[in-house]
């Protein structure tokens, strides 16, 4: 732990421009809230003390804080507005007796690493600063404070653009609203802050300048790549920052060992764990606590949520949330796996197949245009095509119970609670109501009756008709 370290985060704001319900910095972004990736970069900086300022929607926003890390301070912002008055409550939550450096981060910008942060707390401490700016440079810095550095190209100020002369608005390097400040300096400069200026708030950045008219040396570090530090306003930022993450995120994956033929269409959450040797292919959505193990081939058109998908394991064209597929099992295409699917080793669950708190055994085979819902199927059964699980009678769920090495004839209904004997079978159409003792064949008895000429009378004149009557024709014998 780093005992000289406390974090600040600012997630007071509204973030009215997201047009949403939902408090901006509990969107979510690879599978976790926006904020939970500005906490995962406070976690790996280790500090001693990690203190977010909440307001909108406080009680959300607090329990997602908490959620991701536990033991984070929660400080309320009063009615006083403005970033300057979010710090200074955050310093006051601090111990008295903490003496270190207090980094400032904002709860809406998700992609500032921590690698990032430790290079400017580094030159922040060995420079002895008592204040430090992240800065950026953008090819179109509308919107944002500028750095202005002197002749010698060391720091000067930050101007608001709103306040900045034709020439300051021609700098490129802006303020990404980070910063590293000593504690005590810092103390002493947020007691000068007011509100006295046109929004009526309490800037951070009259900090700097404050520090900078004391005499204290402040200095402002471009991060290597703007996007590092962009920040999330409304929707169309936040799918340029989710495009921009994943692209990451799969690249890492790639040279992880994990074969990804289409980048631009694989979106894989934070979360999802996958071995070497995995194939991706298009069109494949992994969230949530995916994994997928060595030699799996997923896609294309899948998608996964909190699934375990064992070794070399095919699964295609295929929505799963909640399954585990076992090793070699094969699934799709067109599937739907609902919460509870178990496939085991070498399984299969093929195409048109819906299943849903379903454990099948090794081996075993939903093939074709079948539902499985509440069902236990052991070892090396098949399931003809057609079958339905009737687990629903109105009011209450039931369930059944399939044998091992059980083969059940197409368009079959198991009309639950049921339990079919290991080795049994099942005519086709049949709908079992009753158990099926073990080796036993269940059929329902209904013998076919065939009318004839029944066409001809009740149809005549259509196609079907004519054509019955040129086939009867065709095979009556012609008189001498």
């Amino acid at each position: 732990m780093d005992n000289n370290l406390a974090i600040i985060v600012l997630a007071a704001g509204q973030g009215t421009r997201m047009k949403s319900a939902v408090p901006k910095v509990l969107h979510p972004l690879a599978g976790a809230p926006i904020i939970a990736h500005v906490l995962a970069t406070a976690r790996a900086l280790d500090a001693a003390h990690v203190v977010a300022v909440v307001r909108h929607e406080r009680d959300l926003v607090a329990e997602a804080i908490e959620a991701e890390l536990p033991g984070t301070i929660i400080v309320d912002q009063d009615e006083v507005p403005g970033t300057g008055r979010a710090v200074e409550q955050a310093v006051v939550a601090l111990p008295d007796d903490f003496e270190g450096e207090v980094l400032v981060l904002n709860g809406d910008v998700p992609l500032l690493n921590a690698s990032t942060l430790t290079e400017m707390l580094e030159r922040h401490r060995a420079d002895g600063l008592a204040g430090s700016v992240l800065s950026a440079r953008f090819d179109d810095p509308t919107g944002y404070g500028r750095i202005v550095r002197n002749a010698e190209g060391a720091f000067d100020r930050i101007v608001e653009q709103k306040d900045a002369t034709d020439d300051e608005l021609a700098i490129d390097e802006v303020n990404a609203g980070v910063y590293a400040f000593g504690v005590n300096a810092l103390r002493d400069q947020l007691a000068n802050l007011t509100t006295e200026n046109s929004q009526g708030e309490k800037y951070l950045t009259d900090v700097i300048a404050h520090l900078r008219a004391a005499g204290s040396e402040v200095k402002a570090r471009p991060v290597s790549e703007p996007w590092l530090v962009a920040g999330i306003n409304d929707r169309a930022q936040l799918s340029e920052t989710a495009a921009r993450l994943n692209a990451l995120i799969v690249r890492g994956w790639q040279l992880n060992g994990v074969s990804i033929e289409d980048p631009a269409t694989t979106w894989i959450d934070l979360a999802v764990r996958i071995e070497p040797d995995v194939t991706i292919r298009p069109g494949t959505q992994l969230k949530g606590a995916t994994a997928i193990a060595t030699g799996a081939v997923v896609g294309p058109d899948t998608t996964l949520v909190d699934c375990e998908i064992g070794a070399n394991a095919v699964v295609k064209r295929t929505d799963a949330t909640l399954a585990v597929i076992g090793e070699g099992a094969s699934v799709g295409p067109f599937a739907y796996l609902r919460p509870g699917t178990l496939l085991g080793a070498d399984g299969k669950i093929g195409t048109f197949v819906e299943t849903k708190n379903a454990r099948i055994g090794d081996s075993s085979k939903v093939p074709h245009l079948s539902y499985v819902g509440d069902a236990t199927i052991g070892e090396g059964s098949n399931i003809g095509a057609g079958s339905i699980f009737a687990n629903y009678d109105g009011v209450n769920k039931h369930s059944s119970i399939i044998g091992s090495q059980v083969r059940t004839g197409s368009h079959g209904v198991f009309v639950a609670p049921i339990r079919i004997g290991d080795g049994a079978y099942t005519g086709a159409g049949t709908v079992v109501r009753k158990d099926v003792p073990a080796g036993a064949l269940a059929v329902n008895v209904a013998p076919q009756r065939n009318i004839e000429g029944w066409v001809l009378t009740h149809r005549a004149g259509t196609a079907a008709a004519d054509a019955a009557r040129a086939s009867v024709e065709a095979e009556t014998p012609a008189e001498d």
